[in-house]
Parts: structure tokens; C-alpha cells; sequence
């Protein structure tokens, strides 16, 4: 990183609500914002948005008959986007860079049109355009009427954090002052679910926490699925309106021995946190938001590549995703919020059934990782 980029605004939407003083009100408290619906005939826990929110959403799907037969995960999309941006007072004619990613994309529109072809033979009109990638930042940027460079792509539960690393990489590069951010997931369908019960890591616990994640102790995966979006603008240099600023950023992948896996001790993650802080004395950042997915492996080899690079001296850690779900590619954008939050609130977030950690004096510097299938690690350091 040689270019300073300022964090001017931040947005998001996810069953913690839709605006900062009810999201930041929700983390204080010990509640899971997590419920269940009928997946596959069988009641499954979620993490999905409330109906007071999922009317917000429906404002802007019947808001132009365009929009009418767009997915849920373009709507979050333009959702945070449009509240970002009014919040960074950002005009169309900036022709500010949008990248949105998501890790599954159109889910719903998907196993709907392709229901449709099996059962009929035939596909939609708008099956093909409404359902690819692309999509998503298209359209953010249709309904922004911007005319900067748009990008979307899916890297999976990484997604979202190198929206991040991409909207850096441009304004470093010169080719943009200003890059709109974001990661979009509404993958709370049969068939992803059914996925993710196939590689039984989804949850089944009966008492207690659905999604267990950072209890070290837990002895049965307990990711949960949750949906939302979450976006952020970024600007070339340290400007006045700043709420944040990029310290520094990391990146690694692994060499994976199976689709799934990752290593022990995280070695992905041991080189993105490394390279994220290697401009700075590790005893100066003060807390660390996991990615932690609630699964065995999962949550005990990024706790290990913590230490490992921390030594003795390991930040205090926390995550999200007990309280509001896996939003797959939205997911690194929503803990980056949680850093975000607890930086303006100087008030760390613990886990409730995590063993008890001493709050740091001052929060100054946070780490924020994210990882995903294929063992594509980010680490970006934020810090006031």
C-alpha cells in the first residue's frame, strides 16, 4: 500500500437491522439475531432480515419495473449502496469505482428459472441477465447513475474484503480518488442450505447458541447461514471527513489438500495478518475480528494462526458470526463493520460463551480477516 485511503461512510444491511444505532445496539447485547424457517421440509436455522427490513427491500423492488425481477442479492446491494453513498455525499458525476462481489450470486433467481426449465423445458427471458455475476455492480451503478469502472466477482467467503483490496489497488493505481465497496449474499434457499448440510458443517444444536463460533470447546460444526449486504466508500488520502483509515492490507492462498480444507495452523492466514502488519509492532493492535464459521476446524486454525504470529501477546479476538450468521461474500465487509463500530465506540464485542478477555484500554488499531473455499485469506489492519 503506498496511496493513504480514508474510510468516509459505511452501510449494511443483515438481521442486526439496517442503520448504525440499531446494529451497534444489537451487538451490546448477548442475543443471536438468528431464527428458523423450512428448508427442505425441515426447520432449519437462519440468520435472514426482519420484516421491517425486508419491506425496505421491497421499496426498492417495486420501485421501477426494472428492478421487479432482480434478485435479493442485487437489491441488498443497491440497498447499502445508496445509503453509503448519501452518507459520503458522493454525487453521480464523481464517477466513482464500484465493486460489488458475492460469493453464490443470484441463488434465488437461479433454482428458480432452472425449476423452471425442468419442470417445463423452456428458460425465462431475463434468466440469463438477471442471473449472472456481473449484475450486481451494474446495476448498483445504474441506480447510482455513475459512470466509473464497475466490477463484480465471487471469491468466496473472501468475497467481501477484496471488494476492499480491489477498490485500493485502483486508487493506488491512479485510475480513481474514490471506490464504492461492497459484498452482497441472500443464499437462504433449499439448495444451498442442502449444500452446506452436505459437507455437515450446518448446525443442529439444540440448546443454547445455533452458531457456535470461537467456542474452542465445541465438539460439532455450527455454521449458521445468514443474509445481507454491507458496503463501504473509500478516498484517495487522509481527507477531513474520515471515519477510518486502511493501515495496511495482507492477502495468501494456500495449496489445499482438499476443496475444503485448511491448514492446522492457518498458514493462509499467517502470511495475509503478517503482510497486513508488517509496517507495524504487533503490540499495537488491539483486537482482532475473526472470520471464525462456527465450524471445529475452521475456528481452531485461525486461533492458531493468531498466535503463531502474535506469540504470547495475542490481541483481543472476537467475531460476528454467533450473533448474525455466514453471509458467505458479505461476510468480511460485516465484521469490517464491527472494527469500524468498535473503533468509534472504543468498545470491543465479546463473545458470550467465549472464555472472558480483558477489554483493551484503547482500541486503536484492528486486524479484520476473512477466508474462504480455496483458502484465499484476507487480513486488512483499520485504524482511527
Amino acid at each position: 500500500m503506498t496511496t493513504p485511503i480514508s474510510i468516509i461512510s459505511f452501510d449494511s444491511i443483515s438481521s442486526l437491522g439496517s442503520n448504525e444505532n440499531s446494529i451497534w445496539s444489537a451487538y451490546l447485547d448477548d442475543k443471536h439475531r438468528i431464527s428458523t424457517k423450512t428448508i427442505n421440509e425441515e426447520t432449519t436455522f437462519v440468520a435472514h432480515l426482519s420484516e421491517e427490513n425486508n419491506a425496505l427491500i421491497e421499496e426498492i423492488k417495486n420501485s421501477d419495473n426494472k428492478y421487479k425481477n432482480l434478485d435479493k442479492t442485487v437489491l441488498f446491494a443497491i440497498f447499502s449502496a445508496r445509503n453509503a453513498v448519501k452518507k459520503a455525499g458522493w454525487k453521480s458525476n464523481d464517477n466513482f469505482g464500484i465493486n460489488f462481489g458475492s460469493s453464490r450470486g443470484a441463488t434465488h433467481l437461479f433454482e428458480k428459472y432452472h425449476e423452471e426449465f425442468l419442470n417445463k423445458g423452456v428458460s425465462s427471458t431475463l434468466s440469463s441477465p438477471t442471473t449472472t455475476l456481473g449484475n450486481i455492480s451494474s446495476w448498483v451503478a445504474h441506480d447510482l447513475q455513475t459512470e466509473g469502472p464497475e466490477i463484480s466477482h465471487s471469491i468466496t467467503c473472501s468475497t467481501a474484503l477484496h471488494s476492499l483490496l480491489n477498490g485500493i489497488a485502483w486508487i493506488n493505481s491512479g485510475m480513481s480518488d474514490k471506490f464504492l465497496v461492497g459484498g452482497s449474499e441472500a443464499p437462504l434457499t433449499d439448495f444451498t442450505i442442502a449444500q452446506m448440510q452436505a459437507l455437515k458443517v450446518y448446525s443442529k444444536e439444540t440448546e443454547g447458541y445455533p452458531c457456535k463460533a470461537f467456542d474452542l470447546n465445541k465438539t460439532k460444526n455450527t455454521m449458521v447461514l445468514g443474509e445481507g449486504a454491507a458496503a463501504v466508500c473509500l478516498e484517495k488520502g487522509i481527507t477531513k471527513n474520515a471515519i477510518a483509515k486502511i493501515e495496511g492490507i495482507g492477502y495468501a492462498t494456500e495449496i489445499l489438500k482438499h476443496n475444503t480444507s485448511v491448514t492446522t495452523d492457518a498458514e493462509c492466514f499467517q502470511k495475509s495478518m503478517k503482510m497486513a502488519t508488517q509496517n507495524v509492532n504487533l503490540e499495537e493492535i488491539d483486537a482482532i475480528v475473526m472470520h471464525a464459521p462456527g465450524t471445529i476446524k475452521g475456528d481452531l486454525s485461525e486461533v492458531n494462526a493468531i498466535k503463531k504470529v502474535f506469540c504470547n501477546k495475542t490481541p483481543f479476538l472476537t467475531t460476528n458470526k454467533w450473533k448474525l450468521g455466514h453471509t458467505f461474500g458479505a461476510s468480511g465487509l460485516l465484521s469490517f463493520e464491527l472494527a469500524l463500530l468498535m473503533l468509534q465506540h472504543q468498545q470491543a464485542i465479546q463473545v458470550p460463551f467465549a472464555a472472558t478477555q480483558e477489554q483493551p484500554k484503547k482500541l486503536r488499531k484492528i486486524l479484520v480477516n476473512a477466508v474462504g473455499f480455496g483458502g484465499n485469506a484476507v487480513s486488512i489492519l483499520v485504524s482511527k
